[in-house]
């Protein structure tokens, strides 16, 4: 699917139909990570849906995203700068992220979309938008 929005439109705009979405929404705008992701080219956004998120209430990793610092940290280890169908993700091994780390990806034939990053499932891929894509990923990815 091919959006003429930019990554975090594209996340706003699903916000606003159904709540699929709107932790890690707001967790960029609170992060400030809004305008740097409007404005980045060729990224790739694995975005943990809002169940994810709410697996971790209480947890510690969930009070880092209510801190801007911890949670900009946490936001930016689920960005690639690099545009990355799921065709292309199939030929990685591993993949650098915007934090500096690295995500491990797997082929795996019996899911839906066929890649595990980290221990977290592509639930939806290949999310195009003007400046990168999204993929759903159905658990929030820890640095």
């Amino acid at each position: 699917m091919k959006l003429n929005l930019d990554v975090v439109t594209i996340l706003s705009h699903i916000d606003e139909l159904s709540s699929v979405h709107s932790h890690l929404h707001s967790s960029i705008v609170l992060a400030g990570l809004a305008d740097t992701l409007k404005n980045a080219q060729g990224i790739t956004l694995f975005a943990p849906e809002n169940e994810a998120f709410d697996k971790l209430q209480g947890s510690p990793i969930w009070s880092t995203l209510e801190d801007a610092d911890k949670a900009k940290n946490t936001l930016t280890y689920h960005v690639v700068p690099e545009k990355l169908l799921v065709s292309d993700l199939r030929k990685e091994k591993s993949v650098t992220t915007m934090q500096g780390a690295t995500l491990k990806i797997e082929e795996h034939r019996w899911l839906r979309h066929g890649i595990k990053v980290n221990d977290a499932v592509v639930k939806e891929a290949d999310i195009e938008g003007t400046n990168g894509v999204i993929h759903i990923i159905d658990t929030i990815l820890v640095p």
